[in-house]
């Protein structure tokens, strides 16, 4: 069960899970119309370090402000919780007409792996009875980023819970260590020369 503080700073901090948080995925202009395309993700929890986030807010929103701006960050990043049974079905986009790979293939073996945070793709949350998000899957590949002013406007009417700090940093370290990861080519049989 992961730890969770329900109160809420001012500011935006690792770890914080939000409502209904949109992503821009285009805007295109065409012959003077603009199309937006956006995303509203139901849960998505934030992912920037907190030092980060901090620094920024005291430039941004602090009374004795810094002379200097070169705390600030553009954006924050953020990962959609996907409801566990809907990921493991493989149904998790499927209102975003994708179809993705059904846990449930794994067998039991994989659904254990998964809750026990051992495949390195994705980070697996439980929550206590009084917050009403359900066992959730966090996937690293979806990862994406929140303009900072919007989510903090955001916070005040979509902001859930804040994860504990010891899980927050298990789910920043495990992020980065996805991202760190090398992809290497698959492997090919290799011959020797004839000579």
């Amino acid at each position: 069960m992961t730890r969770i503080k329900t109160g809420k700073q001012a500011r935006i901090c690792q770890g914080d899970i939000f409502k209904e948080t949109e992503f821009i995925e285009y805007a295109i202009e065409r012959k003077g119309i603009v199309e937006i395309s956006r995303i509203i993700f139901p849960q998505v929890v934030v992912l920037t370090q907190d030092c980060d986030l901090n620094q920024d807010y005291v430039v941004r929103w602090a009374k004795d402000r810094p002379a200097t701006q070169d705390k600030k960050i553009f954006s924050v990043i953020v990962a959609p919780l996907y409801n566990f049974n809907h990921f493991y079905e493989g149904e998790h986009l499927s209102d975003l007409g994708m179809t993705m790979a059904r846990q449930k293939d794994q067998g039991t073996t994989g659904s254990r792996y998964l809750k026990q945070n051992q495949i390195p793709r994705y980070h697996y949350l439980e929550f206590p009875d009084n917050i009403p998000i359900v066992p959730s899957v966090v996937d690293f590949k979806h990862y994406f980023t929140v303009n900072v002013e919007y989510l903090k406007q955001h916070k005040k009417t979509s902001f859930i819970c804040q994860l504990g700090t010891l899980y927050r940093e298990e789910l920043a370290q495990r992020f980065s260590s996805f991202l760190s990861r090398i992809g290497l080519p698959q492997e090919r049989k290799l011959t020797t020369p004839s000579r």
